[in-house]
């Protein structure tokens, strides 16, 4: 999942050349996911109760290993639009799956730290393999990238499934039973009905922001040091790597950090020091001034979407954790379509350099929702 989202940012440059787009038209692989992401936000819940977590390891992997076959066929570009909304389908599927699986584990900050850490490491890893194939291989295609895709996503589908073999409708539902008495179906009691309505809500709109604001980082700073700080290819693609793995390396040791502060005021420390980080990164206008800004934007982004997960959790009763934070987390993904789409096309009238503006007007809107949790008490069951 790391790898698939990481991509964009450092094939941008080469796909624009190769299909000969603006930048309106080559973000729309950006916005693309956000028909993927919105259905499995609605179709989560009723996966799980029908076939469980087996029903996720299939149908995510498969969309994913369908996507990257035709991918790699590199067909006219308005199909691969329509099958990167496949990919955001398995994205936003398993996104919501696993971390609501995970949520509710013991140490949930460390646990999910560590799934999350493995996005970031997909995520350093796919614009450093993109990269290296195209600027220093044999003048490779952009498109053979997506040859190393179908081999992860092969090898997603078996480990998936091996582990969740058992996982099937009838265990989910003997497990989750309903702790109250509404007659709303699942879905609706967290969406619909107070007070858990108004939590389901802002942890939505809160990872919406988040996810937003990291992908579209991600996505264009190999853009925008190419075009604003002048850099090389190689070296501008590597700052891309240096986010990721920034975001990676904070999940890991921050994850450790998180519970002993507890997330409510671990992330109201994270958040303004990404927001300095970010004016940094803004006015000092030097190539590796901004390399290192962002790579420590990284590391205090990246525990963000674990501790909202466990706030969540204690926030929400057990058999809403599902439909809600998986409604969550499957629309918050929408925000890796939406916020780098609007990048590019604000970019095609005023130049990349709006990267900066909008994603520290995104940081500061995601700290305002942060603030207008609930207090955390207890974990409700």
């Amino acid at each position: 999942m790391g790898s698939n989202d990481a991509a964009y940012g450092a094939l941008i440059p080469y796909l624009q050349t190769y299909y000969n787009l603006n930048f309106i038209i080559i973000s729309l692989i950006f916005l693309s996911p956000l028909i993927g992401y919105t259905a499995s936000a609605l179709l989560n819940n009723s996966v799980h109760l029908k076939w469980g977590q087996l029903g996720v390891a299939i149908i995510a992997p498969g969309c994913h290993l369908l996507a990257y076959i035709i991918i790699a066929i590199h067909p006219p570009y308005p199909v691969l639009v329509v099958v990167f909304s496949l990919a955001g389908f398995g994205n936003g599927l398993a996104d919501a799956a696993w971390n609501a699986w995970m949520g509710n584990m013991a140490n949930p900050n460390e646990v999910l730290g560590f799934l999350h850490a493995f996005y970031g490491l997909g995520a350093v890893l796919s614009p450093l393999i993109a990269t290296t194939m195209i600027t220093k291989g044999d003048r490779l295609p952009w498109y053979t990238f997506y040859y190393v895709m179908i081999g992860m996503a092969a090898l997603e589908s078996i480990t998936s499934i091996t582990a969740f073999w058992g996982a099937t409708g009838a265990v989910f539902r003997a497990n989750n039973p309903r702790t109250t008495d509404t007659k709303d179906n699942r879905m609706k009691e967290a969406l619909i009905r107070k007070p858990y309505a108004r939590i389901s809500w802002i942890c939505a709109f809160f990872l919406l922001g988040y996810v937003g604001v990291e992908v579209a980082l991600g996505g264009w700073i190999v853009k925008f040091m190419l075009e604003i700080r002048d850099g090389g290819d190689f070296a501008s693609g590597m700052t891309a790597t240096g986010f990721w793995m920034g975001l990676t390396v904070g999940r890991i040791v921050l994850g450790f950090v998180t519970p002993k502060l507890g997330e409510t005021l671990a992330i109201s420390i994270y958040l303004p020091l990404t927001m300095a980080l970010e004016l940094v990164f803004w006015l000092v206008p030097q190539f590796y001034v901004s390399a290192v800004a962002v790579s420590l934007q990284g590391f205090f982004l990246g525990p963000l979407f674990p501790a909202a997960i466990v706030a969540a959790t204690k926030l929400l009763p057990r058999h809403l954790h599902i439909s809600a934070i998986g409604f969550a987390a499957a629309f918050g993904g929408s925000g890796g379509a939406i916020f780098p789409f609007v990048v590019g096309a604000i970019a095609q009238a005023k130049g990349v350099q709006v990267l900066q503006p909008i994603i520290l007007a995104g940081l500061g809107a995601i700290f305002g929702l942060w603030l207008c949790l609930p207090r955390i008490r207890r974990k409700e069951e």
